[in-house]
C-alpha cells in the first residue's frame, strides 16, 4: 500500500499553504478588475444584498481560470526559493535526493489540481457563467434608484423632465418643483409647477407617487391628427391645492432567466460543444452547395430561356446561334431592354451575394466561437502543470523565498503568458489561424521555458550567473579564433 513518507507531506503542507494564500490574493485582484468593468451595473440600484452576493460569488467563479495557473506559479516558485533560501534543498540533495525525486508529490498533487480544473472548465465554469450574464443583463435593465439632483432638469424617468429648485432635509420634500410631462408626445406636452411636493415609491415600487401642493397644471388639448392649418389651440389649466400624481418607475429587480443563453458557446461543455460544431459544420456546408447549385444553374445553364425571354421569343434557340447576336445588331428597343434586364440581374445576384455572404459569416463566426471554447477546456489544465514546471525548477534556481523576487518573477511570465493568450484568442477569432493554433499559442510557447528550466535546475546550472556566461562567450570567442587561424 502507497504511503505518503515525512518529506512528502512536509512538501505538500508548505505548498499548499502558499497556495491557498495565493490563490486568494489572485482571485481578489483579478475579481476587483472585473467589478471595476462592471461597477455602473450595480451602483445606485438599490439592490438586495442577496444578488450583490450572488453576483460576486459568480463573477470569482469566472475569474479562476486566470487565477488558478498564477497562483500555482507563485506558490511552487516560492515553496522552491524557501526551501533553496534556508538550505534545505541543499541538505535533501546532499542525502542523495535528486530534484525530480523532491517535486514528485507535488507532481502527483498537480495532477489531481488538472483533473479538478478539467472538470471545473466543463461542468462548473458553464454554468456560472450562464448565471453570471444572466444577471448581469438583468442589472443592465433595472432601473437606478432614484436622485432627482437641485437646480437642473432630471430626465431619468421616462417620457418626463423635472426640475427641483430646492430639496428638504430629509430629501423627500421637494421645493418649487416643475414637471413636464412628454408621455403623449412633445407637442402634447403637460407641464405642472408647485411649491413643494413629496415624493414616495408604491408599494409595489411599479409607480412613483408625487403629492404636490399649491401648484398649476397645463394640458395642450388639442389632437395631434388634426389639420395643421388650424390656428387655435384649445388648452386646459387646472389650480390645486394638493394634487397626488403617478408616474410609471419600476424599481424592481427583475432576474432573467439563464435559458435565453443556453446556445451560446460559453454556456455549453465539452459534449454540448462538439455537437453543435458539427451542426454548424453541416449548416455551412449545406448552405454553400445550395447557393453554389443556385448560382451555376440559375446563371450558366438557363442562358437559352432567358434569351428567349428577353428579345420575347417563344422558339427555342440553341446556343451557338445565341452567341452570334451582339447589342450593335439589336434595334433599339431591344437593346435598351437587353441592358435593362443584365442590370437586374446583376443586381439581384450581387444582393443575393451579399445576403449570403453576412449569413454565412454570422454562422462562420459562431463556429469559431464554439471551437475556441472547446479548445479552452483544456488549455486551463495544461497551464497548471506547465506553471509547475516553469515555478518549481525556476524556484530551485534562484532560491529567493518570501513575496519579493517570486513575485515580480511571477508578474513577469504571467504577463507574458497573458499577452500570447491574448494575442492567440484575436487571431483565431479574427480566422487568420485555425481555433487550435490560436488557443494554444500560450502553450507552445511555456512549454519550451519549462523544459529549459526543468533540465537547468536538475543540472543545477547556474542560469543567473553573470559569470558563468561570460565564461561561455570567452569560450566561443577561443573556438572561433582557433578556427579562422586554421
Amino acid at each position: 500500500m502507497f504511503q505518503l513518507k515525512r518529506l512528502d507531506k512536509y512538501l505538500i503542507l508548505r505548498f499548499l499553504e502558499l497556495f491557498s494564500a495565493t490563490f486568494f490574493i489572485c482571485s481578489f485582484i483579478l475579481l476587483m478588475q472585473f467589478l471595476w468593468k462592471h461597477i455602473t451595473d450595480i451602483v445606485g440600484k438599490g439592490l438586495d444584498f442577496s444578488v450583490i452576493l450572488e453576483f460576486f460569488g459568480y463573477s470569482a467563479l469566472t475569474v479562476i481560470p486566470l487565477a488558478l495557473p498564477l497562483a500555482i506559479l507563485l506558490a511552487s516558485l516560492m515553496t522552491f526559493g524557501n526551501l533553496g533560501e534556508k538550505m534545505e534543498l541543499t541538505a535533501m540533495k546532499a542525502a542523495g535526493i535528486s530534484l525530480f525525486r523532491i517535486m514528485r508529490p507535488l507532481i502527483f498533487l498537480m495532477i489531481f489540481v488538472c483533473v479538478g480544473a478539467f472538470f471545473f472548465s466543463n461542468k462548473v465554469l458553464p454554468f456560472s457563467q450562464k448565471q453570471l450574464w444572466s444577471l448581469i443583463y438583468a442589472l443592465r435593465e433595472t432601473s437606478p434608484e432614484l436622485e432627482i439632483p437641485q437646480g437642473e432638469f432630471y430626465s431619468g424617468i421616462g417620457g418626463h423632465n423635472i426640475y427641483v429648485k430646492e430639496k428638504g432635509s430629509d430629501k423627500k420634500l421637494l421645493k418649487y418643483i416643475m414637471i413636464y410631462d412628454f408621455t403623449k408626445g412633445f407637442s402634447n406636452a403637460t407641464v405642472t409647477v408647485a411649491d413643494s411636493a413629496r415624493i414616495k415609491m408604491s408599494p409595489d415600487k411599479m409607480f412613483l407617487v408625487l403629492s404636490l401642493f399649491n401648484g398649476e397644471s397645463f394640458e395642450n388639448l388639442k389632437d395631434a391628427r388634426e389639420s395643421s392649418r388650424s390656428t387655435s389651440i384649445p388648452y386646459r389649466r387646472e389650480t390645486f391645492e394638493e394634487k397626488e400624481i403617478l408616474i410609471d418607475f419600476d424599481a424592481n429587480f427583475t432576474r432573467m432567466d439563464g435559458d435565453f443563453l443556453r446556445d451560446k458557446h460559453m454556456s455549453k461543455d465539452l459534449a454540448g460543444l462538439s455537437s453543435s460544431i458539427d451542426s454548424l459544420n453541416h449548416r455551412v456546408d449545406s448552405v454553400d452547395n445550395w447557393m453554389a447549385k443556385t448560382f451555376v444553374e440559375g446563371n450558366f445553364f438557363d442562358r437559352q430561356r432567358n434569351f428567349a425571354r428577353t428579345f420575347g421569343s417563344s422558339d427555342s434557340l440553341d446556343l451557338a446561334k445565341a452567341e452570334k447576336y451582339s447589342l450593335d445588331s439589336l434595334s433599339k428597343d431591344s437593346r435598351l431592354r437587353a441592358l435593362t434586364e443584365a442590370r437586374n440581374k446583376a443586381d439581384f445576384v450581387q444582393t443575393t451575394i451579399s445576403s449570403y455572404s453576412h449569413m454565412h459569416e454570422a454562422e462562420k463566426l459562431t463556429k469559431i466561437r464554439h471551437g475556441i471554447e472547446w479548445h479552452r477546456k483544456f488549455t486551463l489544465s495544461i497551464a497548471c502543470i506547465i506553471f509547475f514546471f516553469i515555478g518549481a525548477p525556476l524556484g530551485a534556481i534562484i532560491r529567493k523565498g518570501g513575496l519579493g523576487v517570486p513575485i515580480v518573477i511571477s508578474v513577469v511570465l504571467f504577463i507574458i503568458y497573458y499577452l500570447f493568450d491574448n494575442s492567440g484568442y484575436k487571431l483565431a477569432r479574427e480566422d487568420v489561424w485555425s481555433e487550435w493554433a490560436g488557443i494554444w499559442l500560450s502553450t507552445f510557447c511555456l512549454l519550451p521555458i519549462g523544459v529549459f528550466f526543468t533540465y537547468k535546475a536538475t543540472k543545477d546550472s547556474p542560469i543567473f550567473n553573470v559569470e558563468a556566461y561570460v565564461i561561455f562567450f570567452k569560450k566561443l570567442k577561443a573556438l572561433f579564433s582557433k578556427k579562422n587561424k586554421s
